[in-house]
């Protein structure tokens, strides 16, 4: 039984030999970061770039060295709403996969819908939920987020619900295992992987949903609204910071959920 497990999840592992490359992977993008900013900063120099088209990487720095508090508060109410919406659109994906993964027709009313669900534009889905909820309380916000992580995490969820081989099946059936038998030694390990690829696509996807959602209303206080208000007062280099701030809180998501993916997999397959 383990080994079927072992064999269906750690195939879609074997393809990321994360603990491998870890400072490859970690330095190379640095390095070229690096290389980006200090040509990014020559070249606004060199070609007296204006603020309102491109700050330099060295106003954006202090702006954010002179306002670092208020970006941080920005990012913590992003952040939560974007965390919240992870949260839930992981649950629905999953149990909405696991559904369709069980029962045909489940699968095939569900098709078009995640189809229109992928398609549906936030700039205008995000002012229908304000006038449902109200703009003054972040419901609107999470659902918007939560739309965007529910059908990657579905999809991709899917796709490892069906890619069990048929031998693993019959090898159960043989053993007379149950359904819940199968699922456990089978079933979710395989699909395992594709779980977490969901998340972490979604995890991105969240933030970058939250975001958008506060260009159109809503307290004051998250970075999308920062954003905006400072493009509105013409300071550029401070919305750039506030930029800087999602950007940072998109990566920490990414890598929060890789490290949850890299606890689970050597904690149940060593």
């Amino acid at each position: 039984m383990t080994s079927l497990a072992e064999t269906g999840a750690t195939d879609a592992r074997a393809r990321l030999p994360i603990g491998e490359v870890r400072w490859s992977t970690v330095l190379a993008p640095l390095a070229l970061g690096v290389v980006v900013i200090g040509l990014w900063q020559l070249a606004v120099d060199a070609l007296e770039i204006e603020p309102f088209v491109l700050p330099s990487p060295g106003a954006i720095a202090g702006e954010i060295g002179a306002n670092i508090d208020s970006v941080v508060s920005g990012a913590r109410a992003t952040g939560r709403n974007a965390l919240l919406g992870l949260v839930i659109g992981g649950v629905v994906g999953v149990a909405g996969a696991l559904l369709a993964g069980t029962f045909r027709v489940v699968d095939e009313l569900a098709a078009n819908v995640v189809a229109a669900a992928a398609v549906v534009p936030i700039v205008a889905l995000a002012p229908v939920l304000y006038s449902m909820f109200g703009a003054a309380v972040d419901t609107g916000r999470i659902i918007v987020a939560a739309l965007s992580v529910a059908v990657p995490v579905y999809l991709n969820t899917l796709r490892g619900l069906r890619e069990v081989l048929p031998v693993h099946r019959d090898l159960m059936a043989a053993y007379a295992a149950g359904r819940w038998q199968v699922a456990r030694e089978i079933t979710l390990p395989t699909a395992t992987p594709y779980v977490f690829t969901g998340l972490r696509v979604g995890s991105s996807l969240a933030v970058i949903a939250a975001l958008i959602a506060e260009y159109f209303g809503g307290p004051i206080g998250g970075l999308g609204k920062s954003i905006t208000s400072s493009a509105a007062s013409s300071n550029y280099p401070l919305a750039w910071a506030y930029v800087t701030g999602a950007i940072v809180l998109g990566l920490l998501f990414y890598v929060a959920t890789l490290t949850v993916e890299q606890w689970l997999s050597r904690h149940h397959h060593p």
